[in-house]
């Protein structure tokens, strides 16, 4: 395991040039740079909830930047049609044929911004493209690029004239991200920031490319994860099948692949050779709160799903 990453040094190298860039263009955003890298490194997608104006936007472009990759954004509105997204068929009339006009899905990094302002059968346009990594426009199925991968994002403040995301749908997201305020110094850091920056988006050099990514990925398969850290990894999940107060339906087993694949990633980038207790307890609140539909009488007591999964990581026992 020493020589796979002593062999990964220069991307190693990348990911520390990366990570000072992003956190050069986004305060604060140590939390969400490791969380997308890992996600992204996992081959997953990401939902963010916060208020507007914390940076969601720019952290996808940021990411798009690192990686090389085509950035589109969609803003997610009542009026807006599954072929907004995806493309449509339009009609040459000069040789009489259809052809295929591709959406803006098509991108490497895809920011769906406020998802929840469509209803389902847009959100489920989308659904194709995340899980199966292709669209299907009239008889043709199209292939995404290689890089494909989508950053969502919520408000959790504004109710009216929103869809809430289906089940189905919540679970295709490796994870969902909380953003928060941030503090006194932190924001004037970011009044700082944008009172010298240009307007044009900063460039980054050392691109983390797809031959990267696939190095990293499979890095990530020989780091050692235990027998005692897969039953931990189990038995939080089973835990949140478990019927109670607070807790309708739990989580399925794509969270305890989500847990252990993004705990090996998270050890990688770490530079350790293997899995411990806390990479899970850091890793599963993110795999897990859009997982859990809470009862009635948790969303009335205001019971959330952070302190439901709090509480089940404080009682199940670690190896």
């Amino acid at each position: 395991m020493n020589s796979t990453l002593d062999n990964l040094a220069d991307i190693f190298n990348k990911l520390d040039k990366a990570k000072k860039y992003f956190l050069e263009t986004i305060i604060d955003g140590e939390f969400l740079y490791d969380r997308l890298m890992v996600a992204y490194i996992t081959g997953g997608h990401v939902l963010i909830e916060g208020v507007p104006g914390l940076a969601k936007t720019r952290s996808a472009k940021a990411l798009s930047e690192i990686v090389g990759a085509d950035f589109s954004r969609i803003q997610f509105t009542p009026d807006l049609l599954p072929s907004d997204i995806t493309g449509n068929l339009v009609f040459i009339p000069v040789t009489g044929e259809f052809t295929v006009r591709k959406g803006p899905v098509f991108s490497g990094v895809v920011l769906a911004d406020e998802i929840n302002r469509s209803p389902a059968r847009v959100q489920s346009a989308l659904l194709e493209a995340m899980e199966e990594r292709q669209v299907t426009i009239g008889e043709s199925t199209l292939k995404l690029p290689n890089n494909f991968f989508v950053i969502a994002t919520q408000n959790p403040i504004e109710q009216e004239g929103t869809y809430r995301l289906p089940e189905a749908q919540l679970d295709r997201f490796l994870m969902k991200l909380d953003t928060l305020y941030p503090s006194h110094d932190s924001e004037l850091k970011i009044l700082s920031l944008h009172d010298k920056e240009e307007k044009i988006f900063p460039a980054f050099k050392d691109k983390i490319t797809q031959e990267d990514v696939a190095k990293l990925s499979e890095a990530a398969e020989s780091i050692m994860l235990s027998d005692d850290i897969k039953k931990y990894i189990v038995d939080i999940v089973r835990e949140t099948r478990k019927k109670n107060k607070y807790i309708e339906f739990g989580a399925s087993p794509r969270a305890s692949i989500g847990i252990m694949r993004c705990a090996r990633i998270k050890a990688l980038l770490e530079k350790r050779k293997f899995v411990t207790p806390d990479d899970v307890k850091e890793i599963a609140p993110d795999i897990l709160r859009h997982r859990i539909i809470r009862s009635f009488e948790a969303e009335a007591e205001g019971a959330d799903s952070n302190i439901i999964v709090s509480t089940i990581l404080g009682t199940v026992k670690t190896p």
